[in-house]
């Protein structure tokens, strides 16, 4: 099993920037594309950016231009850079894994416990 665990969020202005983190553990060889979700109160869990393993971005249009998401394969760590922070991006950030093809991966999508991300006036 692979196991995700978010780090970053915080308390930032808005027009301020912020770094996400996620680490992945466990069979680490399953972790295929990885990304970043969000959800805020009241609104259904949205894509916000995803990365394949060769470093291919998706970007969400609210994300394009202000985010930068990259990642690590050696350390097997995505990371979601946020600039010109809005109030609207005021959410809960859920670092998530595609299983690699491989047998023993499974199907299922991996999913970390999320980091509170909010944007103040």
């Amino acid at each position: 099993q692979v196991q995700l665990v978010e780090s970053g969020g915080g308390l930032v202005q808005a027009g301020d920037s912020l770094r996400l983190s996620c680490t992945g553990s466990g069979d680490t060889g399953c972790i295929s594309t990885m990304g970043w979700y969000r959800q805020a109160p009241g609104k259904e869990r949205e894509l916000v950016a995803a990365i394949s393993t060769g470093g291919s971005p998706y970007y969400t249009n609210s994300a394009k231009g202000r985010f930068t998401i990259s990642r690590d394969n050696a350390e097997n760590t995505v990371y979601l850079q946020m600039n010109g922070l809005k109030i609207e991006d005021t959410a809960a950030y859920y670092c998530s894994a595609s299983p690699a093809p491989q047998a023993r991966c499974g199907m299922t999508t991996y999913w970390g416990k999320g980091t509170l991300v909010t944007v103040s006036l």
